[in-house]
């Protein structure tokens, strides 16, 4: 299964950084590309553990739906989410957060596994894997612009 690892350097409180993470809004705002909706679950505000969220998007010109929960949470430190019903044959995506010299650490491990035995395992390879990074890296870039801007008040206050 390929694993996606990225480490974001922000400069803002670790509970900012956290809360920004898990911000059904701000995954909004970072998604404009694709038009991630939430369709189900939690729609909007912050989401907390045992709760979900089914999001609906368009990628690589396919309309989908994919639910993710929130299986581990331990506030502002570590919260997983993992599909629970959707396109994948699993997706399991960890965000941690640790504070170093007066900065936050974000990391993320994204797991995933797509269907289609070899075909899916050569589509990402040559594509899906770099796809998704960059998902990803445009999305810490939206938190690390709002944590380190003020921008985070629009959010969470």
């Amino acid at each position: 299964m390929p694993l996606i690892k990225l480490e974001t350097t922000i400069n803002a409180a670790i509970e900012i950084c956290f809360d920004l993470s898990r911000s059904i809004d701000l995954h909004k705002i970072s998604t404009a590309k694709t038009n991630e909706t939430a369709v189900g679950g939690i729609t909007k505000g912050l989401i907390n553990y045992n709760e979900f969220v089914t999001w609906q998007a368009k990628h690589f010109g396919i309309r989908q739906k994919l639910t993710s929960k929130i299986t581990v949470y331990n506030r502002p430190f570590h919260f997983c989410d993992e599909q629970i019903n959707g396109a994948f044959k699993k997706i399991k995506h960890d965000h941690y957060f640790f504070e170093r010299d007066n900065m936050v650490l974000m990391t993320d491990d994204f797991l995933f596994e797509s269907p289609f035995g070899i075909v899916g395992h050569t589509f990402n390879k040559l594509v899906l894997t770099e796809y998704l990074k960059r998902f990803l890296m445009e999305r810490n870039q939206i938190i690390k612009d709002y944590a380190e801007t003020g921008k985070w008040k629009q959010l969470l206050l």
